[in-house]
């Protein structure tokens, strides 16, 4: 598997992951209805980069890289991840994160946050929780799911 940055030619390929995920309206605090290109520029704006993961030509996955906040907190990044639907348990995710790590160290990041896991996303808490994150916060009835209710959300972190 190969991870690089995301190019122009990558945008097609990038709204095909982008789209059901955000359309579910399941994982990401993120209108469902939200347009294709403002979708694509809220992806591939991150200021730390945004990358894609791809194996003979095919785009397996993508994640951005971000400061999470100004100021003070401009030490702390923060990443979005998105598996294509056909990638699920082939360990992209969890090769995206390694690949996240080692960007944000080189950049001079300190920590990584996730500011916003549902607490139903158990794949995702349990690779953030391998990985060496801790739940540092709770957020109560956080995320109206359409399946699954009022639900909470998690603040991960961890130090670089």
């Amino acid at each position: 598997m190969l991870i690089r940055a995301v190019e122009k030619r990558d945008h097609h390929h990038l709204w095909t992951m982008l789209k059901p995920v955000f359309r579910s309206g399941e994982t990401y605090a993120i209108d469902p209805e939200i347009s294709e290109q403002d979708a694509l520029s809220y992806w591939t704006g991150a200021n730390a980069g945004c990358l894609v993961i791809e194996e003979k030509g095919e785009r397996l996955g993508t994640y951005y890289l971000k400061t999470n906040a100004q100021g003070g907190g401009a030490h702390v990044c923060n990443c979005g991840f998105i598996t294509a639907p056909n990638s699920a348990g082939k360990g992209v995710a969890r090769a995206m994160l390694a690949d996240a790590l080692t960007r944000a160290k080189a950049k001079g990041y300190q920590a990584m946050q996730f500011n916003f896991v549902l607490s139903n996303n158990t794949r995702a808490i349990d690779i953030w929780t391998r990985a060496g994150f801790d739940i540092v916060g709770r957020l109560p009835h956080a995320f109206k799911h359409p399946k699954d209710g009022m639900i909470d959300a998690f603040v991960m972190f961890k130090t670089l």
